[in-house]
């Protein structure tokens, strides 16, 4: 995804400012607590699938999962990409993997996992449904500098995911959102 980048530097300044908006508005720490809810919601109703999983552990690996299920650029992209064009290729190929991700994890996270759909849903959704409307305002090297800032957020969450380096993943999504905007701006100013 990091290789269809067209504009490399709208993409860093994308990540840059998307991640100042996203540590301002505290999102990670929102979905954290989000996460904690949820887990003790579904607690009520089902034993845990991992009971020596920590509270900070099941939040951590919840808030890395659902940047990577519901925040993805494949994700973002693919439904828009739907919505615009009528290509479900990426969206199965997302669903595909995001099975056998979900299965691996759902062995510690057990059924709260499942509540991640819900956020997917609308997400994706909503984007299906406003991709025609953009579909006039989309360049190609809008979409290439998109795909690549999401490639580095899946990077980042891959890190975090194999407990290489903690990122705040979460709060990176934003830049999902200024991506397209900022590489418009770059191309036609320095372009």
């Amino acid at each position: 995804m990091i290789g269809k980048v067209s504009y490399f530097p709208a993409v860093v300044l994308a990540l840059l400012l998307g991640t100042i908006l996203g540590e301002l508005l505290h999102i990670e720490a929102w979905l954290i607590r989000v996460a904690t809810r949820t887990r003790g919601f579904i607690d009520t109703f089902a034993e845990p699938a991992d009971a020596n999983l920590s509270h900070e552990e099941h939040s951590e690996k919840f808030v890395a999962l659902m940047v990577l299920f519901c925040a993805s650029a494949t994700g973002i992209f693919g439904a828009m990409n739907e919505g615009m064009t009528g290509d479900t290729s990426l969206l199965i190929v997302k669903s595909i993997l995001d099975f056998f991700t979900a299965a691996i994890f759902a062995t510690a996270l057990g059924y709260s996992l499942g509540t991640l759909a819900i956020p997917q849903l609308i997400i994706q959704g909503g984007l299906f449904f406003l991709a025609s409307r953009l579909l006039p305002l989309i360049t190609p090297s809008m979409v290439g500098d998109f795909s690549a800032c999401g490639g580095l957020i899946m990077v980042a969450t891959g890190f975090r995911m194999a407990g290489i380096k903690h990122f705040h993943t979460a709060n990176m999504v934003p830049a999902l959102f200024i991506a397209m905007p900022i590489s418009a701006l770059w191309a036609r100013v320095m372009g």
